[in-house]
């Protein structure tokens, strides 16, 4: 699958912005969610753990990745444990774990980042679980990231703007469409820097003469003319 993404310099904003051409949901994960080295950008197939109170979920969900899984937890977005440190995430930096998102905080940050593993978390928390919960049967089948449901036939992007999930079936004409729009947005910045101001690059008075004769008229009807890559 990494191959469709080849030669194409993706952000989540461009794989959101797809999603939305492309009539498909727009799976976010929760606001906040920043990664242990700022500027990483990492993408893979999902790898779902629900969090219980106990590592050993964690080591289930990592013994059998394809090199380029991402380790998706779900922890409820509690942020009073650290249900993820330095072991855990070695084990899966180690197994070829491209990268941890994980719906909670995490420890061990110097360790973490001494070894170069990315983890996408809500924070840190000194003290780590604190009690057990009830396992749920599906707990490597599917992981929660805030509203939305993860399992493994989902694929995950994630940079510094934060995670976009997508169904793995829609990954290539997601990444095309991304493509298009990350092209056409570069040339709109290009013209931009060279002086050309959006306002003029838009037309944005022949837009708002048009919208006076015509209330239904929208922006984005006008962008489409011409093949404008914003999307408002």
């Amino acid at each position: 699958m990494t191959d469709i993404l080849a030669d194409f310099d993706w952000t989540t904003p461009f794989i959101a912005d797809a999603c939305v051409q492309l009539s498909l949901p727009v799976r976010v994960g929760p606001p906040g969610m920043r990664c242990n080295f700022p500027g990483s950008k990492v993408s893979g197939v999902a790898r779902p753990a629900r969090h219980a109170g106990s590592t050993d979920v964690f080591l289930e969900a990592i013994a059998a990745p394809d090199t380029g899984d991402m380790l998706v937890i779900d922890n409820g977005g509690r942020t009073d444990e650290g249900c993820i440190g330095d072991l855990v995430v070695g084990e899966a930096f180690m197994s070829g774990i491209a990268g941890t998102i994980c719906w909670g905080t995490h420890r061990d940050t110097a360790a973490i980042h001494a070894m170069g593993a990315r983890v996408w978390s809500l924070g840190t928390c000194p003290n780590g679980p604190l009690e057990l919960r009830r396992r749920v049967a599906t707990a490597l089948e599917a992981a929660n990231l805030g509203k939305i449901t993860v399992t493994h036939d989902d694929y995950i992007f994630a940079d510094d703007d934060g995670v976009v999930v997508v169904a793995s079936a829609d990954l290539g004409k997601i990444a095309d469409t991304a493509r298009d729009i990350a092209t056409r947005e570069g040339a709109q910045a290009v013209r931009l820097l060279k002086g050309e101001l959006l306002r003029t690059q838009f037309d944005l008075e022949s837009y708002v003469s048009k919208r006076n004769a015509d209330p239904n008229y929208t922006f984005r009807d006008h962008l489409k003319t011409f093949g404008g890559a914003i999307e408002i």
